[in-house]
């Protein structure tokens, strides 16, 4: 078996046997991986409360025929500050959960990860709101996975004209010229337009750096609702319990 070592974050974990973990990690360079983490649910292993969810560092794993196993985890970040807050940690498990759905193993999915972990941080951040993470997170997602909606002109015949609807159905702005059979047009605040712009525009490291007003916030709410139940067909066990719990 061959030894190596890989930079990633702990997207969710699982009992198997009596002693061991099989683990699903975001790589940097693997994509997706499952690992089996042999005795780490002994109270004496190396590996305890390092391959739980949100734990980001480094891997060292042997490679087998048909699996990883973890050798040793250097932690970076276990984002310990999440465990002290359940609205918090249940917003993190559903981005996990997230990233989970749209990444793939042996894809480069290096900046899914890096949107991971910029989204932890800002969760940790008391001054950013979870529930505009939330949407920024979701958008960015779907921009990494080539599903991002348009909102720079037409999605129908490219103009720029002032006067548009948002359309899920259509994928996203359209013109007064086009919006004939349009049935489900938002029309949207000014600020709510320039967020989503923004978002789709930014570098990663940049998203998590302003707040909006509780009308924007609840209007990019219903929009980024109405989107991933068009786009994105998974319901989110993760979501379900977060929203019994707000």
């Amino acid at each position: 078996m061959n030894q190596i070592t890989m930079t990633g974050m702990v997207l969710q974990t699982a009992p198997v046997g009596e002693y061991d973990r099989r683990v699903v990690i975001l790589t940097k360079e693997q994509g997706k991986i499952s690992a089996f983490a042999r005795g780490a649910r002994k109270p004496n292993s190396p590996l305890v409360g390092v391959v739980n969810p949100f734990t980001f560092g480094q891997f060292t794993l042997y490679a087998g025929r048909s699996s990883y196993t973890i050798q040793s985890v250097h932690v970076e970040n276990y984002f310990s500050e999440l465990r002290d807050d359940i609205i918090a940690a249940y917003y993190g498990f559903y981005f996990m959960e997230y990233a989970m759905y749209f990444t793939k193993e042996a894809n480069d999915e290096r900046e899914m990860l890096k949107l991971l972990y910029q989204t932890l941080k800002a969760l940790t951040n008391p001054n950013i709101p979870n529930r505009l993470i939330r949407y920024v997170f979701e958008l960015k997602a779907l921009c990494i996975n080539g599903q991002a909606p348009q909102v720079f002109q037409c999605t129908c015949c490219g103009s720029t004209g002032h006067s548009m609807v948002f359309s899920p159905r259509k994928g996203g702005l359209v013109c007064t010229e086009c919006d004939g059979d349009v049935i489900d047009g938002m029309r949207l605040n000014n600020s709510t337009l320039y967020t989503l712009q923004y978002v789709e525009n930014s570098k990663i490291e940049h998203l998590y750096t302003f707040i909006v007003k509780e009308n924007v916030l609840d209007e990019l709410g219903r929009l980024m609702e109405r989107y991933n139940d068009l786009y994105v067909d998974k319901r989110f066990k993760s979501l379900e319990i977060l929203e019994t719990l707000l």
